[in-house]
């Protein structure tokens, strides 16, 4: 599969992006180490995680997904085969300039690597200037610890002021973009912000690309929510379009002979202005399945089906 261009970052990437969130959380170091294996073997392309994954668990404190990434950076010898890509902003301090410098130094440290090749800010802390911000995202970028930075979770209005910003002040732009997108849910990115991220030549990776795993077909009713602890957050899916999107996806499924998470995310990928969608795994026949998408095309008319339900 070709890679694309990751905007102007100067990073290239295959139009799958792994997911880290599950690394030290559902899955344990066993389970952890024998995906990122297979993603190597498969020929690897951006880890995605961030340094809140996963403080919200009963115990946790963040920083487990890094940890757990490190360990096999540093058992694997595999650091010069991905990219890393991880995020600040979600912790106490926000994107406070000193909370960042203390947030980079402690993500290098449990990912046990001396560069971050894609920094974001996780989401935007509107109390706080925007060249403050840029400004401390410079520091890391003069210093060669972060190759590039992007933004996740921005309006488009803030995300076209901080570009605005960073042009005005002399200081590094946003190359990058994270929003969430899935095939229903796709208001935070259609419209403004995608239209600013193709204009402004943003690279866009997306996160929930898989609808939390209801686009996998797993929840069909209310008595399947509990065969995860995602369940709860996909029941309005059940109760919305969710069943008229995968009965079209299950007509492509039969046209194509691929599998409903493959459909889902190689209908993300072929939207305008997307460089990949994020996916993650907890086992490696999951995986394998999920990396299929790269070798899946779906036509014009497939994918205005899947659009238009």
């Amino acid at each position: 599969m070709t890679e694309r261009a990751l905007g102007q970052s100067g990073l290239s990437i295959r139009p799958f992006v792994l997911g880290g969130n599950v690394f030290g959380m559902t899955a344990d170091k066993a389970a952890s180490f024998a995906v990122l294996d297979r993603f190597v073997e498969h020929g690897g392309g951006m880890i995605d995680t961030a340094d809140v994954y996963s403080a919200w668990v009963p115990g946790h404190k963040g920083g487990e997904s890094e940890t757990m990434m490190g360990a096999w950076l540093r058992e694997s010898g595999a650091r010069d085969k991905v990219l890393i890509a991880t995020k600040v902003g979600m912790m106490p301090g926000g994107l406070e300039p000193d909370r960042i410098r203390d947030a980079v130094q402690g993500s290098l440290d449990r990912l046990g690597t001396d560069v971050i090749d894609l920094y974001f800010a996780h989401k935007d802390d509107p109390d706080l200037p925007l060249d403050e911000v840029l400004g401390a995202f410079a520091e890391l970028v003069d210093a060669g610890i972060v190759r590039a930075i992007g933004a996740s979770n921005y309006s488009a209005e803030r995300l076209a002021e901080a570009l605005r910003v960073a042009d005005e002040k002399g200081l590094p732009r946003f190359t990058a973009m994270q929003p969430e997108l899935n095939l229903l849910d796709r208001a935070q990115y259609e419209g403004p912000l995608q239209q600013l991220c193709i204009d402004e030549g943003l690279g866009v990776v997306t996160y929930f690309s898989l609808a939390s795993g209801y686009l996998s077909g797993k929840y069909r009713s209310a008595a399947d929510l509990g065969k995860s602890p995602r369940g709860a957050r996909v029941k309005p899916y059940l109760e919305g379009k969710g069943p008229a999107v995968l009965a079209a996806m299950e007509r492509i499924a039969a046209e194509t002979g691929a599998t409903l998470s493959q459909i889902a995310l190689a209908w993300v990928a072929a939207q305008p202005g997307i460089t990949a969608p994020i996916a993650s795994a907890t086992t490696v026949g999951q995986l394998d399945e999920l990396m299929g998408s790269l070798d899946l095309d779906l036509s014009d008319a497939q994918l205005a089906a899947l659009s238009e339900a």
